[in-house]
């Protein structure tokens, strides 16, 4: 790829958006930007206004001559861009809000990309991305979507399967946290050691290696276990996971598997947070709106230290590396959501899959990983099969594919509670889900209501 370059980021008004910035401007030389445009909707105006004038501050204070331009407009935005990025959240905080806040009410886990939340906001989100591709498909043929959008791994895998749009990468900061905190527990740093992920997104393993191939995963695995800093996600409670049953695996968990492998402290401590402090999303929302003060400030051209309070630092620089890799064909180890294609065995080919890939010209070529141990294969198997469940309900709307993911979920106990809680998020989540109008209107008519009084009190404002 050769010239310069135009970038389009759909989700422009996130706050993330600054750590994007930062990420360009150290790769300028590498990665010669034309133009930027940051998109947003009405109800990001805003935001997206408070943001662009600090991102254009950011590059006006770096040596680079680069416009950052904003719009409302996604079609104007797309002409002829080479890049887009997405970092979208379809109904903003307060979706989220109501996507951890029901579930807790009756006693389930309330999380952005796990258990009854993390479907939901597939549903909400997975329609919205397959109009992106389509207007791609008309003003940019050629253009590469770099996906961040949670959930990340259902969300760029319906690219693949439903919006038959091959150049898409999907992507987590996941991976980048471990690599940038675990080296240290051994007394090594990254370019001394060789990483290997497999699995899907927030829900993958991985095995690490000396530059001379000897595997020194159980190293890392006694350093983490005796309290030194693994890179776990500020999102996630750490409660450690069980010795023995790290010795079993013999692989380094993603932070995720938490939720998995503690799901009852985990859930006891998501309870706590709900009773007392407020869900993660309320915790985000108060950071976000500290952000957002600080980003109004005329006088501040950098990203801010407080960002690294959000879950999600160092996305945007891996989606920064990713483009760079592609437009300078690096062949860089970077792990990303992409079409397994036998990098995973226990998986079908054409499934999506989180991997370590060398990223270049033609998109990410997958590491073979080699098969897995009965039981991650178990849970590997049975999470991929209900992403397939989620993805196609989000399409068609089916109420009974939508239940099949819930009762599939290991979050979720089946039965009568989860089906209500069903019925309350698709009541909650009315405004951003018309693929289920039909059935939404029944549980209307049946009198179904919303017990939680936060999330129905949004909800009856129509956030």
């Amino acid at each position: 790829m050769e010239g310069a370059v135009k970038i389009v980021t759909i989700g422009g008004g996130s706050s993330y958006t600054p750590e994007l910035m930062e990420g360009f401007i150290k790769r300028y030389e590498e990665l010669p930007i034309r133009e930027i445009w940051l998109v947003d909707i009405e109800d990001g105006k805003e935001k997206l206004e408070i943001v662009g004038k600090m991102a254009q501050r950011m590059w006006d204070a770096s040596p680079y001559d680069v416009k950052v331009h904003l719009t409302l407009d996604r079609r104007e935005a797309l002409k002829d861009a080479d890049f887009v990025t997405t970092q979208f959240r379809v109904g903003l905080l307060n979706a989220r809000i109501k996507d951890e806040r029901i579930p807790f009410s009756y006693g389930l886990l309330g999380q952005e990309t796990n258990g009854a939340g993390g479907i939901f906001k597939a549903f909400r989100t997975i329609p919205v991305i397959l109009d992106i591709v389509k207007d791609m498909k008309e003003l940019c043929p050629n253009a590469w979507l770099i996906n961040f959008t949670n959930p990340s791994g259902m969300v760029t895998e319906a690219v693949m399967r439903y919006g038959n749009w091959e150049k898409v990468i999907g992507l987590c900061n996941v991976p980048v946290g471990a690599m940038m905190k675990e080296p240290a527990t051994i007394g090594k740093t990254l370019d001394q050691l060789v990483y290997k992920f497999a699995g899907l997104n927030h829900f993958h393993w991985h095995k690490v290696f000396d530059l001379d191939g000897n595997e020194v995963t159980q190293q890392i695995i006694d350093a983490m276990y005796e309290g030194k800093d693994g890179g776990v996600p500020a999102n996630i409670f750490d409660v450690p996971l069980f010795k023995e049953q790290l010795d079993e695996i013999g692989m380094i968990h993603c932070g995720y598997h938490r939720y998995y492998y503690r799901q009852e402290e985990m859930l006891a401590h998501g309870l706590e947070e709900y009773n007392t402090i407020g869900t993660r999303a309320e915790q985000v929302k108060r950071t976000e709106a500290e952000l957002f003060e600080l980003y109004k400030d005329p006088n501040l051209d950098h990203k801010p230290e407080q960002l690294s309070k959000r879950g999600g630092a160092h996305y945007s620089d891996a989606a920064c590396e990713t483009i760079a890799a592609i437009y300078g064909n690096k062949n860089t180890h970077i792990v990303v959501t992409t079409r397994n294609n036998g990098a995973l065995p226990d998986l079908p080919p054409e499934s999506a899959a989180e991997v370590s890939c060398f990223i270049g010209a033609t998109g990410a070529r997958p590491i073979a990983f080699g098969k897995l141990h009965p039981a991650e294969c178990g849970w590997l198997q049975c999470m991929k099969n209900m992403e397939w469940c989620v993805e196609e309900a989000a399409i068609t709307g089916n109420y009974g594919l939508a239940m099949q993911a819930f009762f599939l979920n290991p979050q979720i106990p089946s039965g009568a509670t989860a089906k209500r809680v069903l019925d309350e998020l698709l009541i909650a989540h009315k405004k951003y889900l018309p693929q289920f109008a039909d059935t939404i209107a029944r549980l209307e008519k049946e009198g179904i209501t919303i017990k939680d009084d936060v999330a129905r009190e949004l909800t009856e404002q129509g956030l």
